[in-house]
């Protein structure tokens, strides 16, 4: 899979998922570091890939105006930290299928999980 990292991600992610294979794209230390969220988002679909986020602003704006895009997944955490962070990123990837990210914004938090569109699972 392609992941694109937002600034707020964790840069450890970078490496723990190369690791297991995918593509990862981080703008920080690039000239287009602190781009506006727009920007961020069209630039995440010209590569085709899933957005890692904590904001959620992305949850609740980008499936109401896009219905094609390469996926978002928000960790919305009551105290964020790296560590809770990578562990929520390491259960997605476990729980969800690579085919169920497209055209979908995922939000996890504490101890739920949701989605627009639904998917048919249960936790």
């Amino acid at each position: 899979m392609k992941f694109f990292l937002d600034e707020n991600f964790p840069k450890s992610a970078a490496t723990w998922l190369s690791q297991f294979g995918h593509e990862v794209f981080d703008l920080r230390g690039t000239e287009r570091e602190g781009i506006p969220d727009h920007e961020l988002f069209a630039y995440a679909q010209e590569l085709s890939a899933t957005i890692l986020t904590t904001d959620r602003d992305f949850f609740h704006t980008v499936p109401h105006l896009f219905e094609y895009h390469a996926g978002v997944l928000v960790v919305a955490l009551r105290q964020p930290n790296r560590k809770n962070i990578m562990a929520k990123l390491d259960w997605s990837l476990k729980y969800f299928r690579p085919s169920e990210f497209a055209n979908r914004v995922i939000q996890l938090r504490d101890k739920t999980w949701s989605a627009i569109p639904p998917l048919d699972k249960v936790c």
